[in-house]
C-alpha cells in the first residue's frame, strides 16, 4: 500500500546591512592560465571567503583552496559535487546516480551537516537537517567565475554549519557573460544534457543574462550488471541583472527555477525473511531561489529567498 509524503522546505533569510566591507559574491578578475603568472603574481591573488574583504591570498589567516573557471572547464565535470573532487582536503564521495556526500575533516555521510555551502552568499543547506541536499544545487558551470573553500572552522564571522569548513560559489557577473553560448551532448551513463545562455545589455547600462539547462542521467549497474534504480532528470532556468548608477552604487538581482525527478530505492525492517523490503520509488521535487545585492561605498545589503518542496511517494 502506497502513500504520498510531501515534505516542504523553506528558507528565507535577511542577512541585513554589513558596515566597512562587501559581502563575498563580488567577482574578481581572475587570469586564465596560472601558469603564465609570475610566483609574486600568484601570491596577490586575492580571496574574499576568509575575512568577509579581499585580501591576498598568501595574508588570508586560514587554510584556502580556491578554484577557477578554468579550471572547471578543464575538469570535464558536470555538476557542482564532481568539481569538489578537485579540492584537497574535501571527501566528495558518490552514494548512487543522484546523491552525494561532501564533507571535510572527515565525518562524511548523506546528512552530513558541519559544511557550511554559500552560492553567491546564499546558504543552501535544508532546515530538515541543517546539510546540503547537492541533488538540489546546480549551477551551468560555465558561470562560475570561482569557489573558494576553508578548511577548518569560520564560525566566529559565518555563524551555523561552519564547523568543519566552508565552500563559497561565486558566479560571474552578467556584464562578463556577453552573447550566445550553447551546449549539449550525451552517452550511455549521461543520456542527453544541454544548456543555453544569453547575455545583453539594456539602454540604462544594466547588463543581464538568462540560462536554461537540462540532464537526464541513466542509472548506475551494479557488479552483476542489473539497474539500481537511481536515474535522475532535471530542468533548470533562471537569470542575473547587474547595475551600477553613477552615484557609484550596485545592484545585483538574481534567481532560478528548477523541477526535477529522481529514482530511488527505499529498504524497509520486515518481519519475516529475508526480513527487509525493497520498494523502488521516485521523488519529485522543485523549487528556487531570488537574491537581491545593493552596495555603495562601504555599505552593504543582501537579501535572499530559497524555496523548495520535496514529494516522496512510498
Amino acid at each position: 500500500m502506497h502513500k504520498a509524503l510531501r515534505q516542504r522546505l523553506s528558507n528565507y533569510s535577511l542577512l541585513g546591512v554589513l558596515l566597512s566591507f562587501a559581502i563575498p559574491g563580488m567577482a574578481q578578475e581572475l587570469p586564465d592560465d596560472f601558469t603564465q603568472l609570475s610566483l609574486e603574481e600568484l601570491m596577490n591573488i586575492k580571496v574574499s571567503l576568509v575575512s568577509r574583504k579581499f585580501e591576498r591570498l598568501m595574508e588570508a589567516p586560514a587554510a584556502v583552496y580556491a578554484l577557477t573557471g578554468e579550471d572547471i572547464r578543464r575538469s570535464g565535470a558536470t555538476s557542482l559535487a564532481e568539481v569538489l573532487r578537485l579540492v584537497p582536503g574535501l571527501q566528495v564521495a558518490r552514494i548512487d546516480a543522484n546523491k552525494w556526500a561532501v564533507s571535510a575533516r572527515g565525518f562524511n555521510n548523506r546528512f552530513a551537516n558541519k559544511l557550511l555551502v554559500l552560492i553567491d552568499g546564499r546558504t543552501v543547506y535544508t532546515p530538515a537537517f541543517s546539510g546540503v541536499y547537492w541533488e538540489a544545487q546546480d549551477l551551468l558551470l560555465e558561470d562560475v567565475d570561482r569557489i573558494e573553500v576553508i578548511h577548518g572552522s569560520g564560525a566566529t564571522l559565518w555563524g551555523a554549519n561552519a564547523v568543519n569548513g566552508i565552500i563559497n560559489i561565486i558566479t560571474k557577473q552578467a556584464g562578463d557573460t556577453q552573447g550566445v553560448l550553447a551546449l549539449g551532448g550525451g552517452g550511455t551513463e549521461e543520456r542527453g544534457f544541454g544548456g543555453a545562455r544569453y547575455g545583453g545589455r539594456l539602454a540604462n547600462g544594466m547588463d543581464y543574462r538568462i540560462f536554461a539547462k537540462y540532464f537526464n542521467r541513466g542509472q548506475l549497474v551494479d557488479t552483476q550488471g542489473r539497474g539500481t534504480d537511481d536515474g535522475w532528470s532535471v530542468v533548470r532556468g533562471g537569470g542575473r541583472l547587474d547595475w551600477e548608477t553613477e552615484d557609484g552604487a550596485a545592484l545585483t538581482l538574481q534567481g532560478d527555477l528548477f523541477t526535477s525527478v529522481i529514482d530511488q530505492v527505499f529498504t524497509f525492517p520486515a518481519l519475516e525473511p529475508p526480513y527487509e523490503r525493497i520498494v523502488a520509488d521516485d521523488t519529485e521535487f522543485f523549487g528556487g531561489d531570488v537574491v537581491g545585492h545593493y552596495k555603495r561605498k562601504d555599505l552593504a545589503l543582501q537579501v535572499y529567498f530559497d524555496w523548495t518542496d520535496r514529494w516522496i511517494k512510498i
